[in-house]
């Protein structure tokens, strides 16, 4: 490069940089020098240039005017980065003196920065241009650092860590901080970010595993030479930053003297004063970056880098040491620094040391602290003093917890711990007693950071029984009930609350702290629940007092701020609701948490029997407090029956209060405002709901000591359902209470009276002329919801009396419908928790039949069912009107109606969606306070109102939604409770049948209708049908859905596939705008043709809804559709839920057999604590004998469903198969891994049959290929699964090989047939797909025809098969059909060109997100070709002789 193009060059960078002299540029002068400087860097010459530029002292160039100018920083900052970018692309194109030439280069410029010169040497302020240059220079020394040491760079520690007088770029010894130690910055910098390069798992695909470990060994070798280096930089800097401070106070001290400020000073006096803040911020900020490379070191070096003290070098005193130091937040990066130690695995004698010193580190540190506000003259705890060292101590409570929780072991297994005396427990509880200390702080942050920790002590149990805990367990139990009371933001803002400045320096606003706030309370349930359990008295004493506390201080209502201005009483916001709020999560958890022995009658032995008598009397006392608190305000009564409802924990043993308790909450019930409005206040009927809720909450607690006032209980609720004053949903809590109570009557009958003497007003009204006709036909149901009325009166639907009359109508046809499905659950449940499980079975035996000969499983009479469960008896008066309700709610859906009504401008939003659908379907973030808060979707279908005003349009939608979706759970609950298999029932089964499966009823709901009818109805048929009715029971509803369900599918996703007659526009939602037209083209084209472009956009109506949210509508709609289908058959497959549960039992079974070890079946998952006593299931809850039992029986299930749904009816099968088979296309990658699953259990259930070999063979395997060879983008994280089905497929079919359940472990070869050696034996488990399945005994061609059709020869198909032959391992296997798609993926992207088109997740993923080419991914540093010799390895080798157990292994705890 000739002068000339440098003189350009320099230009060009200036004009791009803006330095000063270049004010007048043009736009079109800007844009030639970006030209010039991108040109350069495709200059073949360019890093020679670049390399002679920063060899300069300075770069200057002529301007247009004939001035010089500067541009030494700009220019050199350009020529690094060019370098750098080379760094990446050229550089291993290098020869040996290239890259020495260049390394030397890049060295020689940090060394003429960081040489001090004769003007800099009274400077102390880093120049900042100078420090930018530094760091740049610092990515380059450690990018050529990662690429060249140790092997190629061996004088790297010499280059940079010697003096700069002995040819590093070190400070001298005993250099001031500032401009005379920017090398060290460098140096600092450079060791940052290799330890960082070398050690984040980010880095990964950066620099190789093997590059990255002889870095790290090769620093390991060096170590003696830089740590010491390290440590005196920070002694000398620390000691500057004293003198400098000390100087200063002397200064200020000699000011107060005289009387004078520092405002006050000469101007000599200001220069001597600022030379020390000076020299103080510059040494301050060399120990800012050194803590910042150190935190580095601690984070992923040798342990013994930082706890090794030798010749005075101990940088963990050191670290504990700066904890006083608050200049340039010294202290939160020591504490950083000391985090990262805590995080790492520490050997016992290190953790102890550390929690040793900690204290009185700590100590020291605070008394520096209240020094420099003494100093001040201000006190120490004051705000002004918490809220600067609120970062400090956050970091602090979250270290200091980190070491504990990270090091659980050290105090479980420690002996002296676990006695309970000597100095480790000393320690121990030392440190233990600081940390809950700590949370006294005025902040809940800081608590914020401890509570895993003390959740994780609680939850251990050896620790629990020890006594290093219970000293501290006072305070903490305190701290946190006082911060889960919620701050009120107004006082903050308003700088109202003694804390504002603290609370505003803790959370940004509002939104962060009510965020804090829940996750605290979330972890703090755990807390106080632990804390009950382990320290009954501790806890029982601090919920006393507090609660006693508050009712002493704020009974009353006082103080009785925040009032509302219309009736004066208190708000959700007043202090007295705000404390009572935060108590009663603490005394729900706790009362939850204590255990039996603190309050039953039992015989316990000393110490229980001491604690238990002081607990008693102080829980007694507390229950009649809240009991005979009687407040006047609604908010106030709100409060106090969330702690009625906390007490049923304590009524389960002293139900003394019980009786007045659940009074008070049935007359909170029919409480009214004070005084009297014609509507109910929302405050009243929230109380009014919690009180109904929180009667239910009791009633399942302590049912059968409810059992004595049922009567009374009877006659209160009639009185209050008599009264006409009840809400639906008030009456719908009252159902259930009852219920609840009623199912802990002992006599069947009785119960069932009972429930049938509750539920009898429903059903009248169910049966009732009025509701009989309006479910009769169509037009009724229209007419009776006020669709109709609006076709001939508009204004009908905003008249206040109309609307009320026809809100009253529908609300008394839904909540007798809502009130029978809540009961008939409540009953259900209750049913299941009885001795005998729910089986129709009055004793359950011992031992399980291993015949699986089980009477009870097939047709069981309603008469046998009524022993457990109360409500079966209804069904017989329930069906018929049920079956009325669900047939013509679901015919206003069908094309002719649905055509009817979208041609009508106002009964079109009978068929739309809802505002809560929508508001589902956006995007969901805690900015938008739900669908009626801002940002929400409330009057978005029905543009301008919602279902809050008096207009029915908006509310049709969500009364639709409501009557289906109780229709379809109590379809669900009549096929759990077994009665639709009842003989009694079998005349209205033809019936049942003509509704559930009528084809009519299929095509025409929408998407979000068949997810809940597969979901609340055909799931749990499934399940809950006793294996020998498939056939009776399920053939003629299975049939029809599962044909139909191919059908929907098909036609939803072929517009997004690109492979039916609609294009994407049809995946439009319809809208008000399109739907007149929608409705006129069912006559022109037909109802198959309509049906086609209504499964494209999920058969939605979106009203008047914004075009983004209805297209997000369509396509949630479409996934949760798919993803419904494919939960649904995984269930029944027992791929997941209950069923695999089963599964997941029986191979614990097997195992524990097989080791002879029944301890296996006492143990549950990790997470999970176990006795040691109890049986568990899988997955850590206690298994019963009733479980024994319904699990056997479920087995059973399990395997005749199997078969049935492939092997006995063609339509179910064939259908099925064909759609799972589709669904492995469809770009949902949730969808698609589950169906990979599906796929294998039809594999090990079917592969063995001819008829299915073409299908699978074939169709299937296809489907795979292809979904692996395009490598669409939506596929990446899922291509193992699919790879791992073309295996299963290939072996069984091809090979003669059969895997294990879910296509795991190896491929297991069948022998050839002795009879005919083209045949392979079958499997001995054949028909037991659960251990295996089997296989095609007669090989296909139809998985070899897939692979030619990919591209392969006769010879590599033949090649493959053996190899997949001699490596039947899943690895292997898998990794040979990986290799052979990968050539069929290139060859088949070469034909279709670089770009396939814009369609998103369609797109072909990118070469870093393919599994395919995974290997051939290569790091952008790559290991050396020179092996790594060192001093300790030949040291290690010249004595492997005579072992010195001294010498260790040379690489230490490097990789720890």
């Amino acid at each position: 490069m000739n002068e000339s193009q440098r003189q350009s060059l320099l230009s060009a960078i200036a004009i791009s940089s803006g330095i000063a002299g270049f004010t007048n540029i043009t736009p079109q002068q800007r844009a030639d020098a970006f030209t010039n400087l991108e040109q350069f860097k495709s200059y073949p010459g360019r890093v020679a240039a670049c390399v002679e530029m920063i060899g300069c002292d300075s770069l200057q160039f002529a301007t247009a005017n004939g001035n010089t100018a500067d541009a030494t920083v700009p220019g050199k900052l350009y020529a690094l980065g060019v370098i750098q970018e080379f760094l990446k692309v050229g550089y291993n194109g290098l020869n040996d003196s290239d890259r020495g030439q260049l390394r030397v280069s890049i060295v020689t410029a940090a060394r003429q920065l960081a040489m001090p010169s004769v003007a800099d040497s009274s400077i102390i302020k880093m120049d900042e241009s100078k420090r930018i240059l530094a760091m740049k220079i610092a990515v380059l020394l450690a990018d050529l650092a990662t690429r060249e040491f140790p092997q190629r760079w061996q004088t790297f520690v010499t280059d940079l860590f010697a003096p700069v007088s002995s040819g590093g770029i070190w400070c001298e010894p005993g250099a001031d901080a500032g401009a005379n130690t920017i090398g060290v910055k460098i140096c600092l910098e450079c060791l940052k970010l290799i330890t960082e390069d070398c050690t984040d798992s980010d880095f990964n695909a950066k620099i190789s595993t093997v590059r990255r470990n002889d870095i790290l060994l090769g620093f390991n070798e060096v170590t003696h030479q830089i740590l010491p280096l390290l440590f005196e930089l920070l002694s000398k800097q620390y000691g500057d930053l004293n003198n400098a401070k000390n100087t200063l106070t002397q200064m200020n001290q000699y000011l107060a003297s005289s009387g004078r400020t520092t405002a006050q000073m000469s101007p000599e006096e200001k220069a001597q004063y600022q030379i020390q803040l000076d020299k103080r911020d510059a040494a301050g900020a060399i120990l800012a970056d050194e803590l910042g490379t150190i935190e580095k070191f601690c984070q992923s070096m040798p342990l013994d880098w930082m706890f090794k003290v030798e010749n005075g070098v101990d940088f963990v005193a050191a670290l504990l040491h700066l904890l006083q130091e608050d200049v340039a937040k010294i202290q939160v990066l020591s504490v950083a620094c000391l985090q990262q130690l805590a995080l790492r695995k520490l050997d016992p004698d290190q953790w102890f040391r550390v929690i040793s010193s900690l204290p009185s580190a700590l100590f020291e540190a605070s008394q520096a602290s209240a020094k420099r506000a003494s100093e001040r003259g201000i006190d120490p705890n004051c705000i002004e003093m918490l809220v600067e060292q609120l970062d400090y101590h956050r970091s602090l409570s979250k270290m200091g917890s980190m070491l504990v929780t990270c090091h659980l072991a050290h105090i479980t297994a420690d002996k002296d711990v676990s006695s309970g005396k000597g100095p480790k427990f000393e320690a121990v509880s030392r440190y233990l007693r600081l940390l809950s200390e700590m949370m006294s702080h005025q902040s809940g942050v800081i608590c914020g950071e401890q509570i895993n920790m003390w959740v994780g002590l609680l939850r251990d149990p050896a620790i629990v029984r020890t006594n290093v805990l219970s000293p501290h367990l006072s305070r903490v139990l305190n701290a946190y009930m006082t911060h889960v009371v919620k701050i009120r933001w107004d006082d903050v803002w308003d700088q109202n609350h003694p804390y504002s400045s603290l609370i505003e320096a803790s959370w940004d606003d509002d939104d962060e702290y009510h965020e804090w706030l829940g996750n605290l309370r979330s972890k703090a349930s755990q807390l106080f629940r632990a804390i009950g359990s382990t320290e009954p008295e501790i806890a029982s004493t601090a919920i006393h007092l507090k609660v006693r506390t508050l009712l002493n201080a704020h009974s009353n209502g006082e103080p009785r701020d925040q009032l509302n201005p219309e009736n004066n009483e208190l708000t959700i916001h007043s202090t007295p609701c705000q404390e009572f709020e935060g108590v009663t999560q603490p005394l729900d958890n706790i009362l939850h948490g204590i255990p039996s022995w603190a309050l039953d009658n039992g015989s316990y032995d000393e110490k229980r029997t001491r604690i238990r008598s002081t607990i008693r009397p102080l829980l007694s006392e507390l229950a009649n407090l809240i009991v005979a608190w009687n407040p006047n305000d609604i908010w106030l009564k709100f409060r106090r029956t969330t702690l009625l409802e906390a007490l049923k924990h304590y009524w389960k043993y002293d139900p003394a209060t019980l009786p007045t308790g659940v009074d008070s909450l049935l007359m909170y019930l029919s409480v009214i405002d004070n005084p009297p409005k014609d509507r109910l206040s929302e405050d009243v009927v929230g109380l009014r709901k919690k009180s109904g809720v929180s009667l239910v909450a009791v009633a399942k607690k302590v049912p059968d000591l409810l059992v004595p006032w049922l009567s009374q209980l009877s006659e209160r609720a009639k009185s209050l359902l008599s009264s006409g004053g009840m809400s639906p949903v008030n009456e719908m809590h009252l159902y259930e209470f009852l219920s609840c109570v009623a199912t802990a009557v002992e006599n069947p009958v009785d119960r069932s009276n009972f429930i049938a003497d509750v539920l009898g007003s429903s059903i009248r009204i169910l049966e009732s002329p009025e509701i009989q006709n309006s479910i009769a036909s169509v037009e009724g149901l229209l007419s009776f919801l006020g669709i109709a009325q609006a076709a001939s009166n508009p204004a009908s639907v905003t008249d206040p009396t109309f609307v009320k009359k026809v809100t009253n109508d529908f609300e008394m046809l839904f909540s007798s419908l809502n009130q029978l499905l809540s009961v008939g659950k409540r009953c259900h449940e209750a049913a299941k928790k009885r001795p005998n499980g729910g089986l129709p079975l009055q004793n359950l035996s011992a031992t399980v039949d291993d015949s699986c000969n089980f009477p009870d499983e097939g047709p069981v009479g309603i008469n046998e069912l009524v022993i457990n469960d109360p409500f079966v008896p209804l069904w017989p008066k329930i069906l018929p009107t049920l079956l009325k309700v669900m047939d013509v709610t679901l015919r206003v859906w069908h094309p002719e109606c649905q055509a009817s009504l979208l041609q009508n401008n106002i009964q079109r939003y009978a068929v739309a969606i809802s505002d809560d659908e929508a508001f589902l379907a956006t995007k969901q973030d805690g900015s938008v306070k739900g669908v009626f808060g801002e940002g929400g979707t409330a009057g978005s279908i029905v543009s301008g109102t919602d279902r809050r005003d008096l207009n029915l349009a908006p509310r049709w939608s969500g009364w639709f939604n409501e009557s289906r979706n109780t229709c379809f759970q109590l379809l669900g609950l009549i096929c759990m409770q077994r009665v639709i298999f009842a003989p009694e029932l079998s005349h209205l089964y033809p019936q049942f049948v003509a509704v559930v499966a009528n084809q009519e009823h299929l095509r025409s709901m929408e998407h979000r209708h068949f997810n809940q009818y597969l979901k609340q109805f055909i799931e749990i048929m499934m399940l809950s049908c006793p294996a020998p009715l498939y056939q009776s029971h399920l053939t003629a509803i299975l049939g029809p859905v599962f044909e139909h369900l191919q059908y929907r599918l098909q036609y939803s996703w072929s517009p997004v596939l690109g492979t039916g007659s609609l294009g994407i526009e049809s995946t439009r939602p319809m809208g008000s705008d399109n739907c007149m037209a929608a409705a006129n083209q069912l006559a022109s084209v037909g109802v198959d043709q309509w049906l086609i472009a209504y499964y494209a956009r999920g058969g939605l109506f979106v009203g008047d809804l914004d075009n983004v949210t209805g297209e997000a509508a369509v396509e949630k709609a479409r996934v949760e559709l798919t993803r419904t289908y494919a939960d649904m058959l995984q269930s029944t497959l027992a791929l997941k839920g209950a069923w695999a549960l089963v599964l997941a039992n029986k191979a614990r079974e097997d195992l524990a057999l097989k080791r002879n070890d029944p301890s296996k079946l006492m143990s549950g998952p990790i997470n999970k604590l176990a006795n040691g006593k109890d049986y568990l299931n899988a997955d850590g809850s206690k298994r019963t004998l009733a479980q024994l039992h319904i699990d056997a029986r479920r087995l059973v299930r399990i395997d005749k469903l199997c078969h049935f749904l492939l092997l006995e009816n063609e339509q179910i099968a064939g259908s099925l198969v064909v759609t799972i088979i589709q669904c492995l296309e469809y770009p949902d990658a949730y969808t698609c891994r589950r169906c990979t699953r599906i796929v294998h259990r039809i594999l090990e259930s079917v592969a063995w049959l001819d008829k299915y070999t073409e299908l699978l063979g074939y169709r299937l395997l296809s489907a795979a290929v292809k979904a692996i060879v395009t490598e669409p983008k939506w596929m990446v994280g899922t291509e193992w699964d699919m790879i791992n089905v073309i295996r299963d497929v290939y072996d069984r079919l091809v090979l003669g090989q059969y895997l294990l359940p879910g296509g795991q472990g190896p491929g297991l070869q069948m022998s050839r047939d002795p009879a005919n050696s083209m045949m392979f034996e079958q499997t001995k488990v054949a028909d037991k797909p659960l251990m295996g399945g089997g296989i095609l005994t007669a090989t296909s061609d139809f998985p070899r025809r897939i692979l030619m059709e990919i591209g392969m020869s006769q010879e590599e198909v033949v090649a493959t098969e053996k190899s997949l032959s001699e490596k039947r391992s899943a690895k292997e296997q898998k990794d040979v059909f990986r290799d052979l798609l990968r050539l069929a993926a290139d060859k088949t992207k070469q034909a279709e060109g670089l770009n396939r088109g814009d369609n998103g997740v369609l797109d072909r993923a990118g070469a870093e997100e393919s599994l395919l080419h995974g290997k051939l991914r290569q790091p952008t540093v790559s290991a050396l070709p020179e092996k790594l010799v060192t001093y300790s390895m030949m040291k290690k080798k010249e004595g492997s002789n005579s072992p010195d157990p001294a010498d260790g292994p040379w690489h230490g705890n490097i990789f720890d």
